[in-house]
This record gives structure tokens, sequence and C-alpha cells, in this order.
């Protein structure tokens, strides 16, 4: 049970913690090989066997988040083609009430994701989120992505925050250990990232059950203006 008393920072992701993680699996795993095969009159399992390697290669590298790389790599129009399945990008259940109640009590709340900023930008068209955060800031504006120390010690270069009074929470495991490594005391992961995905071990680490349940429990702590 987390002691709301003892954080005055949020540092949360957004694909598969405040956003449903479907929308980029379906594209990823789903529609992006589609559109290769269709453009070079081939079948899926080919373009899979061209695809998912290299996706394993650079897994948890800059790389794999980066919409250049990827129009690069593939000569497909990836925003254009993210933009055509768009509908699927919506909210986690009650992930609005957890940032309202968060926004409310005064707590510094940044938003912290690998998203390529195209990405970020296609996804704060379709979910307003951007009120409820101080900041919005992209692993690629670094250059280190958030499985790497050298990106922690860059935000703690661009935002000032405790690592002993503050939560982070996301649906990245290797995240949450590189996150720890760097001195984040309070970690949650995500039990459900994609809601039409099975439940997971959540390992060593907490998982967000439900931000109903946080958000009350937010607005039942003192806000964080009033903390010694």
């Amino acid at each position: 049970m987390l002691n709301w008393n003892t954080i005055d920072t949020v540092l949360l992701d957004m694909d598969g913690t405040l956003l449903d993680l479907h929308f980029d699996n379906h594209f990823w795993v789903e529609y992006l090989p589609q559109c290769y095969a269709r453009q070079h009159g081939q079948t899926l399992a080919w373009a899979r066997e061209r695809i998912d390697p290299l996706m394993s290669r650079i897994h948890g590298k800059l790389d794999w988040y980066c919409l250049d790389f990827w129009t690069r790599e593939l000569g497909l129009p990836i925003v254009e083609l993210k933009r055509e399945v768009a509908h699927l990008i919506r909210l986690r259940p009650d992930a609005d009430a957890f940032l309202r109640a968060l926004q409310h009590s005064g707590r510094q709340v940044v938003l912290i994701t690998n998203a390529h900023r195209d990405s970020l930008s296609l996804k704060m068209e379709r979910v307003e989120l951007r009120t409820y955060f101080q900041r919005l800031i992209s692993s690629h504006d670094f250059g280190y992505p958030k499985e790497e120390q050298a990106f922690w010690h860059a935000l703690r270069g661009e935002v000032e925050f405790d690592p002993e009074r503050t939560l982070f929470i996301d649906d990245g495991l290797s995240i949450l250990r590189a996150a720890r490594e760097f001195g984040i005391a309070h970690l949650l992961a995500v039990r459900q990232p994609d809601s039409q995905g099975e439940p997971r071990d959540t390992a060593e680490f907490d998982a967000v059950e439900d931000y109903a349940g946080m958000a009350r429990a937010i607005a039942g702590a003192m806000p964080a203006r009033q903390q010694a």
C-alpha cells in the first residue's frame, strides 16, 4: 500500500500505463506486417519473417521506439499508418480520475515516455492529457530510452525531484528495474497493460489494480504542498 504522504512527485509512463496498450500491440503485431506484406505483394508470414527479427534485435533500444527508424527501414509512412487505426487509442479505465486526483493534490506530475514525439502528438490529439502534467518528456529528447541509466540522469537534470519521494508507474519491468537502480523509491507495474491481453506476472513489483481506488487514496492524503 502506498503512503501518499511520502510522495510529492509522480512520474507516469503513457502506453500501457495511462493508455490501453491494445492500440500499440495491434499496430505493431498485426497492422504493420499487413501493410508491409501488401506493399511488397507478399504473404503476412513473409512480412513477419522480416520484421520480427529486427524488432527482437533492437528491443529496448531507442530505435525500437523511433518512428523515423521504422519509416526508413520498412519504407512505409509509419505516422500515417498509425492514424489509420487511431480510433483504438483510449485511456485505461479510471485513468482520468487518477490524473484529476493527482492534479488537485498539488503534486508534481510528469509524463515520461519512450514514445517518439510524433506518436506522442498523435495520442494527445485523441486523448487530451496535457493539462494534467507539468512536463511531457519523450526519451527521444535525451537520446536514451528509459531502460538506460543515462535517461534517468538526463531527466534529473531537466526536472527537479527527490527520488526518495517519487512514485513511478510503468508497464515495462526492465524500465522499472532501471528506475530502481537509479534510486526511485516507489515503483508500481501494470497488471494488464493491454485490455485484450491476459493479466501478467509483474515479478517483484506491486501492480496497479484500480485507478479509481488510487484516486480515492490520493484524495484522502495530505496535499503535497502541506507535507513537511
